[in-house]
């Protein structure tokens, strides 16, 4: 269920049913969708980079009822099809026995997955609805992955980051990042961009479904969404502009929450991070900044001990 933070009026965006799951690549040669940029300015080269994962591959696991293609975990996902029928199927996924991850899965989608267990064994099973809350295991497996690319689980579009080349987020992406002279630059466009312009759907959070996916472009159009709307939209942009980028989801006080975590060659990862002054950052959650006085979210903030990771796809 959606948490209302009861601290504060604020509602923050709650999420009745988000997991994330693992994925792995295999020594291909990455695919990658260069965008023309449509804006300039700044001294860093705001071409958009799309990275696009590969369907193909021979290093294949599963059975008639789900292909699981596990070729290219060198870049840090996989790629999962459920050949059925079934409307409601699940698959879980953790690796190195830490985190299970759990996701819906679509007959005959090609759901790309993040690894982000790091290197390791990954266990993973998918279910069949059988009847009401009931499921049945229709394949089990594990695989060893060898990750190469650390940052290719947060630059990859997956399940929830879902984005292509020609995603208007990218087009957006890569106009807020025209005047950038460093990644810092472009973060702080993106998230002032979500702060000034879009706005919390309180409606929505307390309505949402389980398993809602983002559509980023819809929500980009629509200047308004849910946590886990805000995380998933500033996610796409700054992975687009070569910024490895996690989304992360679990609790921010006593609310189901989503925000993200960046990644500079300058500063390493900046987890939780939301403004910088120059010289100091602060959490970076846009639905708070968005929606809060800047006192009160201070005050939330404090040493960011108030927020608790569980899951980072």
């Amino acid at each position: 269920m959606f948490h209302k933070w009861a601290k504060r009026s604020l509602v923050c965006l709650g999420i009745l049913f988000i997991t994330a799951y693992s994925m792995t690549g295999c020594g291909k040669e990455k695919e990658e969708t260069v965008v023309t940029s449509m804006a300039s300015g700044g001294t860093r080269d705001n071409t958009p980079l799309v990275l696009i994962p590969s369907m193909s591959g021979t290093d294949l696991i599963g059975n008639e009822a789900v292909s699981i293609n596990i070729s290219n975990t060198v870049d840090g996902y996989i790629v999962v099809k459920y050949l059925g029928d079934k409307e409601k199927v699940k698959m879980q996924l953790s690796g190195n026995g830490q985190v299970t991850y759990t996701y819906n899965l679509r007959s005959n989608f090609d759901e790309v997955i993040p690894l982000t267990a790091d290197d390791g064994n990954y266990e993973i099973t998918v279910y069949e609805n059988v009847s009401g809350d009931q499921y049945a295991t229709i394949f089990s497996s594990d695989f060893n992955a060898k990750i190469d690319n650390k940052n290719g689980p947060y630059l990859y579009p997956n399940q929830y980051v879902d984005f292509n080349a020609g995603s208007n987020v990218v087009k957006k992406a890569a106009e807020l990042a025209s005047t950038a002279t460093c990644d810092l630059d472009v973060v702080n466009s993106v998230y002032s961009f979500m702060v000034e312009n879009v706005t919390y759907d309180h409606h929505k959070a307390e309505t949402v479904e389980s398993g809602y996916i983002p559509d980023v472009d819809q929500i980009l159009s629509a200047k308004t969404g849910i946590c886990f709307d805000y995380a998933a939209v500033m996610a796409a942009m700054l992975r687009s502009q070569r910024i490895p980028t996690r989304l992360e989801i679990g609790y921010a006080g006593d609310a189901y929450h989503a925000w993200i975590s960046v990644f500079t060659a300058d500063t390493g990862w900046i987890n939780g991070m939301i403004e910088f002054d120059g010289s100091t950052w602060s959490l970076m959650d846009p639905t708070f900044a968005a929606n809060t006085e800047a006192g009160e979210l201070k005050d939330f903030i404090g040493d960011g001990s108030n927020y608790i990771t569980k899951y980072v796809y």
